[in-house]
């Protein structure tokens, strides 16, 4: 029997803002397992994963209005500026590519969130790494790796815990306790949908599963003056961000892996080369019959910093995004990014340029199961019909 819960915000909540919304509401409650909201924004409809007693429902509503109150108050459009659009190229797939994936044995959930890829999706994941190795040569980017934890003390300094902290997936380990350490092994095993070990068995928090790849090289210039005053440089690594019942097939991962080339310097430095690369991989996508447009855009900031970190960055023009078709829905999926930090980075890590001013930071990212999955639903499984760069390659 399927248990609904029914909400008319006291906000209406603006079109707009519907999505992102939606998204929010996933953490509202631990009983929600989905939301939709009405095109109109007048109407919240949850589905809950059980019956909800009647004070349980009120505490959940309240929650909800809360949410709605915060993102959408006195929320204004914002004036979306569109770089570039090539959302009218042919595609030759209407159909979810999930399903086939899925069908093929291509993918397999080993849980929420996380997939393993099999070979054709490997293929793929690799022929788009090529292209975005193409860039990072471009700028001749200095290669880089970066472990898959993150230092809790340095997200500290950026804020992080206060801008995504439904995002965060943390790294602990047992206590350095011999009874725990027996404990846990004599009786620790998986119940329901978790292990049954109580959680002071386990340490403070350290570290965490890194949420981005550009993070890790701003660490290791914190607190110096940057060599040179200028830095280009490139990585690929796993990226963490929960994202709770919005987690749904390779449109949304727990764990996913982002291909990333990094600008440090002065402002102009920074601005310009983020320019040039966008310009460079207009024709990568051109040459790939990518079906795209490129529109600013903001971070998934939470609820308490949502409607200033936004408009904020919406209004600077601080990040655009690349956002593909994805027929089989009438919608689109942001694939990558071109990012701009302004002198956040440099002011809360103390990096400095010769002149003692703070560093600018800048990144284009990419998302390498989401550009295969976009991929797929643009041109299907019949590699007669993919761009002959693709159908060749290797």
């Amino acid at each position: 029997m399927a248990h609904k819960l029914e909400i008319r915000p006291a906000v209406v909540i603006p079109g707009h803002l519907i999505g992102q919304v939606r998204a929010k509401l996933a953490y509202v409650d631990e009983r929600i397992s989905g939301a939709e909201i009405h095109l109109d924004g007048t109407l919240v409809t949850l589905s809950l994963r059980q019956a909800v007693e009647a004070d349980g429902l009120s505490v959940i509503e309240q929650r909800v209005q809360h949410v709605v109150n915060e993102m959408a108050r006195g929320a204004i459009q914002p004036k979306v500026e569109v770089l570039e659009d090539f959302s009218g190229r042919p595609v030759y797939y209407q159909q979810d590519p999930m399903q086939e994936l899925l069908a093929r044995g291509e993918v397999h959930e080993e849980e929420t969130g996380m997939f393993i890829l099999g070979p054709l999706v490997t293929r793929l994941v690799d022929f788009f790494e090529s292209r975005f190795l193409m860039l990072a040569d471009e700028f001749e980017a200095k290669p880089y790796r970066f472990p898959t934890l993150i230092s809790a003390r340095m997200l500290d300094r950026v804020d992080y815990f206060s801008a995504f902290p439904h995002s965060l997936t943390f790294a602990t380990h047992l206590r350095e306790d011999l009874e725990i350490i027996n404990r846990f092994a004599a009786e620790t095993e998986y119940v329901d949908d978790g292990l049954n070990a109580p959680s002071e068995f386990f340490s403070r928090i350290q570290a965490l599963l890194s949420p981005a790849v550009c993070y890790h090289l701003y660490f290791s210039l914190a607190d110096h003056p940057l060599p040179d005053g200028k830095l280009i440089a490139t990585a690929v690594g796993n990226c963490f961000r929960y994202e709770s019942t919005n987690l749904t097939s390779l449109e949304r991962l727990w764990d996913f892996t982002m291909r990333e080339v990094i600008f440090v310097g002065p402002k102009d430095f920074v601005l310009e080369n983020r320019e040039r690369s966008r310009l460079f991989m207009q024709k990568i996508f051109e040459e790939i019959g990518l079906v795209y447009h490129v529109e600013t855009a903001n971070d998934p900031f939470f609820v308490g910093e949502f409607r200033k970190q936004a408009a904020f960055q919406t209004a600077f023009q601080l990040k655009y995004e690349i956002r593909a078709a994805l027929p089989f829905k009438g919608s689109t999926l942001a694939v990558g990014s071109y990012n701009y930090h302004q002198n956040f980075f440099g002011r809360h890590l103390n990096i400095t340029l010769p002149d003692g001013e703070p560093i600018h930071t800048g990144c284009t990212a990419f998302g390498l199961e989401r550009m295969v999955y976009a991929f797929l639903a643009q041109f299907g499984f019949d590699q007669a019909k993919w761009p002959a760069v693709v159908r060749e390659w290797k």
